[in-house]
């Protein structure tokens, strides 16, 4: 909790630090152009990374694949792109590095060990003992009854 609030304080300061120095150097005409051009680029790279995450996931779902990666992706590239919204230069740094297939790999392999410390899969054994069950469960609510000797019930 510290550190969100740290991160609420500190960010937006840094952020208006960078800002008033490139101002000074550049101007303020042309530093709040590159703030427009950088959000426009930023949404354009968005778009692009996340249909292609999108493409990624449809097809991991259509090879009945866990699509873990494509989550991870989708999930960073949403950050990033937030982050290159955010008008500022800092954010910009870090929304980019979350946008690029090369660096966003990198942050997802770190965040995988990250995960991997932090959390345990457990897995429970199946009807027969041996590995997970494979009976689907339902969880949306779209239940309907079947009748218990239906041949095509796993048994």
């Amino acid at each position: 909790m510290a550190i969100l609030v740290a991160l609420f304080i500190v960010v937006p300061i840094v952020e208006l630090y960078v800002i008033i120095q490139i101002g000074s150097l550049i101007g303020v005409w042309p530093t709040i152009a590159l703030l427009i051009a950088d959000a426009l680029l930023g949404s354009l790279l968005l778009r692009h990374q996340g249909r292609d995450a999108w493409r990624r996931f449809n097809t991991a779902l259509a090879e009945r694949r866990f699509p873990g990666r494509e989550v991870a992706d989708g999930l960073l590239i949403a950050v990033g792109g937030t982050l290159l919204l955010t008008p500022g230069f800092v954010t910009d740094i870090f929304g980019l590095i979350f946008l690029i297939p090369p660096t966003r790999a990198i942050v997802r392999r770190l965040l995988r060990g990250y995960m991997g410390r932090r959390f345990i899969v457990v897995g429970a054994p199946g009807p027969t003992g041996a590995g997970p069950s494979r009976q689907a469960y339902d969880f949306d609510a779209t239940a309907e009854e079947v009748d218990a000797e239906d041949p095509r019930l796993p048994g």
